[in-house]
This record gives C-alpha cells, sequence and structure tokens, in this order.
C-alpha cells in the first residue's frame, strides 16, 4: 500500500519541475492525480509520464479555468484527499528594473491564483484532507531581483498559517512548503547565463548543490499523507542549509 493509496490529489504547475516531480510521486504512492498547467502540449507529456492522471489545460489565475478544473475533479465522484497548490511564476528584477505588469502578473498567478485554487477546492475536499502551497526561501533571504517574486511568496506563507485557523473545525492540515535552490527549468529565463548562475548558487549552499525536484516532491508526500497528521500550518523549509549560510 502506498502512503497516498486510493487518495485523489491536484497538482497545478504540474507539467514541469516540482509539480511534475510530486505529481509522479502521487501516483506512485497509489493516488489519482489531476494535474492542470497553461501549456497543453506539455501537460499531455506530463499526463504519459506521471500514469494515473488527468490533465485539465487552464491558469489557475482565471477563475473559469480553476472551475473546470474542479469540475472534472467532481465528476469523479470521491471528493478530493490532498491539493499541491504549486503554480507559480518568477521574473528577475530589481525595484529599478520591476514594472506594473511584471509585477502584476507575479502576484495574479502566485498569490491571486494560490486563493483560486484552495478557495474553490473547498466543496471538494474530503475531512482529513491536506493542502499544501509552495512557497520558497526567497520569501526571507532578500535575495536581490526577486523581490516581487519573494513578496508573492511570504503571502503564501502566511495564508498557509491563517487557512490553518480558518478550516481547523474540518480537520483539514494546511502547511506551506518553502524549497530552496531547485533544478527546475524556471532557471531557462536566464538563457546562457543558466548554468554559471546554478554553479554560483549551489557553491553558497552548505549542501554544495541545487536539490533535484524529485527531493523536494518527497516532502510534499510527506506533508499530503498521513504520516504528517500532526504538522499543521508549518513553512517545510527543503533547502539544503541556504537559510543558515
Amino acid at each position: 500500500m502506498g502512503l497516498l493509496e486510493g487518495k485523489t490529489a491536484v497538482v497545478t504547475g504540474g507539467s514541469t519541475g516540482i509539480g511534475l516531480a510530486a505529481a509522479r510521486r502521487f501516483a506512485a504512492e497509489g493516488a489519482h492525480v489531476f494535474v492542470t498547467g497553461r501549456r497543453e502540449e506539455e501537460l499531455a507529456k506530463a499526463v504519459a509520464e506521471i500514469g494515473d492522471a488527468t490533465a485539465v489545460p487552464g491558469d489557475i489565475s482565471v477563475a473559469a479555468d480553476v472551475d473546470r478544473l474542479y469540475e472534472r475533479v467532481r465528476e469523479r465522484g470521491r471528493g478530493l484527499d490532498v491539493v499541491f497548490a504549486n503554480a507559480g511564476v518568477n521574473h528577475i528584477a530589481t525595484l529599478e528594473e520591476l514594472t506594473e505588469e511584471v509585477h502584476d502578473r507575479i502576484f495574479d498567478i502566485n498569490v491571486k491564483g494560490t486563493v483560486l485554487t484552495v478557495q474553490k477546492a473547498l466543496p471538494l475536499l474530503n475531512d482529513g484532507a491536506s493542502v499544501i502551497l509552495t512557497s520558497s526561501t526567497a520569501s526571507s533571504n532578500g535575495m536581490a531581483g526577486l523581490g516581487a517574486y519573494g513578496a508573492s511568496k511570504a503571502a503564501v506563507r502566511s495564508y498557509a498559517r491563517t487557512w490553518t485557523n480558518e478550516l481547523r473545525g474540518r480537520g483539514i492540515r494546511i502547511n506551506a512548503i518553502s524549497p530552496g535552490p531547485t533544478d527546475t527549468p524556471l532557471f531557462e529565463v536566464l538563457g546562457d547565463r543558466a548554468e554559471e548562475t546554478k554553479a554560483a548558487i549551489a557553491a553558497a549552499v552548505p549542501a554544495g548543490r541545487l536539490a533535484d525536484p524529485d527531493e523536494i516532491a518527497a516532502a510534499v508526500a510527506f506533508l499530503a499523507s498521513s504520516q504528517s497528521s500532526f504538522v499543521h500550518g508549518t513553512d517545510f523549509v527543503v533547502d539544503g542549509g541556504e537559510l543558515v549560510a
């Protein structure tokens, strides 16, 4: 028996990186996984890789798209046991460089999208369900160029604590996970500088390397399962020691 045998899970941003790794892990642990993302071709490839999964293309910052996702979950008729609200975007810009358009896009997806993902799941969540929100060590480390991204992830972390209190009567657990530097496609936005940047970041982390998405997925699976039954409202930092370096 897997940790999530017979469970139903939703993973947003599930076509690449941490989301894909978590969706694979959920399916390996026995769950049926609904995955959503904005790029249909990548999503289709992800579902083929995950196995027991259903793709529902959409943008989590658009309420109608989130409604469509949960309509598919509702049609399955088993409620919802796990929500991994993982979808997010990043853009490197200092305060001087940050534009209103970029700022709003980051907050629309990372913050509003997370709110819509969890809020619209509420009618489907089974008692004892687990909700995991993806925050980031960027919410705490003050790294230059990540101001808007870090602020959006601090908001996500705060929501985890507030929602823990608001949903305590239903036994629903809300937790955040804050990955440190992780080798995901987010680095592709740096183009030719990607490998140099990853090497510099890895050198500053006590672990001496970036995380593999599967390592973050293992922590997410723990939070999703009954093994973490007394973990409520936490910010689970998985950073290779970044924040103590």
